[in-house]
């Protein structure tokens, strides 16, 4: 895997970059859409790739693992020929799933112990098999199994769990050196940087994961409760520390506003449920500001969903429309709010990096954050 950067703002962070996989390439910067279980929920593979302009998706070690079970993708091929997706996947190690598994789960040095919320039966994730399974999922980028903090926390639970990240970070990369890929592409290593929302612990993490000489890194432990100012601070303490030659990962975030301060503060790449999770309830992102589609104040705006938007379907129902398919419970209502908000997304970062290229990205910026915030 290979990142080359091609263009950076001259007042701020912001950077343009292409991200070269065997699947192909990733225009950075660039959000990815959340495929769990190998489904981003309620949209095919053609609309995908040909209205929102999905260069990657995400799907999840923890979730695959439990259903369909590695098996089933083994004797697939791998992830890709299984979900008949040719594009770039990258796959999360299962660290948040733990994490929101309070209740069923036990962490130690070995690794997690956890119930599963299917059925119940008991599981253990180790830093080595955590690789073997996402070897056997043939995702092209894989994540190192980490503990994510919750917020708020102290500072001595957030030291102890970055220290255990960090040994199991040193396992994790000893079982990705001493194995090979299973499906004849290349699989790159990501390892995560935690620390809660201290500045010294997430210093000391950056510091700690720049010993490896991944292609890639994340920042976890972020988009957990923290006011967003925190986030952004914690962003700006290690950014500077990071190698400007290596894509920069915030997992988990986030909002478009989110996403546009992330840039600015100099990240490569996002992901986040929200989209698709909002879409489904009604939460509208558009280029002028928030829609609640539910309200009584569209129905009877017969105005198409979003003038300003490139996408047919934007321009081909209305308002009114939508929010009768919501309120008659018809399935149509989300799978449209979930397709407007993803192409919406990707809208925004293609948008930003035309501006980064450009070098008008602060102004562009200040503008949009204003206006993408405003509920309508």
């Amino acid at each position: 895997m290979k990142f080359n950067l091609i263009a950076q703002d001259n007042k701020s962070k912001a950077r343009a970059g292409i991200l070269q996989t065997d699947h192909g390439l990733i225009e950075t910067p660039i959000f990815m859409p959340v495929g769990t279980v190998g489904s981003v929920k309620g949209i095919v593979h053609k609309t995908l790739e040909d209205e929102i302009k999905a260069q990657i998706i995400l799907a999840n070690t923890y979730h695959i693992y439990l259903r369909p079970g590695i098996d089933v993708v083994r004797k697939a091929g791998g992830i890709h020929k299984f979900m008949s997706w040719d594009k770039p996947i990258l796959t999360d190690s299962g660290g948040y799933q733990v994490f929101s598994l309070s209740e069923r789960r036990k962490i130690t040095d070995e690794g997690v112990r956890f119930s599963s919320h299917i059925d119940g039966s008991k599981h253990v994730f180790t830093p080595e098999n955590v690789v073997e399974i996402q070897r056997i999922i043939g995702s092209d980028i894989m994540m190192a199994l980490d503990e994510c903090t919750p917020y708020p926390c102290t500072y001595e639970y957030a030291q102890k769990s970055m220290h255990i990240t960090h040994r199991w970070l040193k396992r994790g990369w000893q079982a990705y050196n001493e194995t090979k890929p299973l499906y004849g592409h290349e699989q790159a290593f990501f390892p995560i940087i935690q620390g809660s929302v201290y500045k010294d612990l997430r210093m000391q993490s950056t510091e700690e994961i720049l010993k490896y000489d991944s292609p890639g890194i994340a920042i976890g432990g972020l988009s957990v409760g923290e006011p967003n100012e925190l986030m952004y601070e914690i962003i700006e303490t290690i950014v500077p520390l990071m190698p400007i030659h290596k894509p920069r990962y915030l997992m988990g975030v986030g909002t478009p506003a989110n996403i546009l301060e992330g840039i600015e503060r100099g990240i490569d790449m996002f992901d986040c449920v929200m989209p698709t999770r909002n879409g489904r309830n009604g939460m509208l992102f558009t280029q002028n500001g928030i829609i609640n589609i539910k309200n009584e104040k569209w129905k009877n705006d017969f105005s198409c969903i979003d003038p300003d938007s490139s996408l047919e379907l934007d321009r081909r129902y209305s308002k009114a429309y939508l929010r009768h398919l919501f309120l008659a419970g018809e399935m149509l209502g989300p799978v449209i709010a979930s397709i407007h908000n993803l192409h919406f997304y990707l809208w925004l970062v293609r948008e930003a990096r035309k501006h980064i290229i450009n070098t008008s990205f602060a102004s562009w910026k200040s503008k949009m954050v204003r206006t993408i915030v405003q509920r309508l």
